[in-house]
């Protein structure tokens, strides 16, 4: 079932909400790249597979995919109440820490095998996010598709790097 968009109560016109939402996303970003070295020897000794994009693609395909996170979730935020806002909150934040999370479980870690399973995690909670946002946003969730896409990639990518770094 659909609902009507409801402005915010203070006028704001769900200013705050989007303005929130990219600040979250923005210190995801941050978090993330912190551990996230894909020039260092460590990085560059491992055997990849002939189907990995270039290091200066993941930058160009990361900061449009986290824009469409930070609208999502603004416009999915702001249409919701109660519980269900709660709810979005939460799913958001989740997901955001197990965006962050990966780069720290493959890079500092140095461990693809790691990194795919904090891949899997992310997907998993992709797919949860995309479910909860649709039951109230439609649009919100179809915005988030190609993230979810590109996170399936990085989850096929990591398991290569583990099988051919054993």
């Amino acid at each position: 079932m659909r609902t009507k968009h409801r402005t915010p109560r203070d006028g704001s016109g769900g200013r705050w909400t989007y303005a929130a939402a990219g600040a979250a996303v923005g210190l995801s970003a941050w978090v993330g790249g912190r551990a996230a070295a894909p020039s260092d020897a460590w990085y560059a000794s491992l055997d990849k597979p002939a189907w990995q994009p270039p290091a200066r693609v993941f930058p160009a395909v990361w900061t449009p995919l986290y824009a469409s996170i930070a609208w999502s979730a603004g416009h999915a935020v702001n249409r919701a109440r109660g519980g269900e806002r709660r709810a979005l909150v939460a799913g958001f934040g989740t997901n955001l820490a197990l965006n962050a999370a990966w780069t720290w479980l493959f890079f500092a870690r140095r461990s693809p095998a790691a990194g795919v399973w904090g891949a899997l995690l992310l997907d998993a909670s992709n797919l949860r996010l995309i479910r909860r946002v649709a039951r109230s946003d439609r649009k919100a969730a179809a915005v988030l598709a190609p993230y979810a896409g590109w996170c399936a990639f990085a989850t096929a990518l990591s398991a290569s790097l583990t099988r051919r770094n054993r």
